[in-house]
């Protein structure tokens, strides 16, 4: 039997005005890849809250004060082998210090009998 998690799901949130930046910086990392196609992803608005602190360099909002901004949550897929390299090219086109990542590992379909 082969290693599992071969896939790994990436979920990031993204301010509207850098998403399609985000988008394709994660699928020309190799992220989105489902057989024959490519760029696959899902997507859904929702609303980030957050407070920099005084050390902080906020792209949007003000240090030392709460936060919301409307984004975009992505979710994707990619090879375990380029996960680095995704995760990478998603902090290089994305507009916030940290962005909050997921990683959730998929199991594949032929490992339950």
């Amino acid at each position: 039997m082969s290693a599992p998690y071969h896939q790994i799901q990436i979920v990031v949130s993204v301010p509207a005005l850098h998403l399609h930046a985000v988008l394709d910086a994660m699928a020309d990392a190799g992220a989105g890849v489902i057989g024959n196609y490519t760029h696959c992803s899902y997507r859904s608005i929702g609303t980030g809250r957050f407070k920099p602190d005084s050390s902080a360099d906020p792209a949007y909002g003000q240090k030392e004060a709460i936060s919301e901004v409307e984004e975009y949550r992505i979710e994707t897929i990619c090879a375990r082998d380029r996960v680095k390299v995704v995760c990478a090219a998603i902090r290089a086109a994305h507009p916030y210090e940290e962005p909050m990542l997921y990683l959730f590992p998929l199991l594949d379909e032929n490992d339950f009998t």
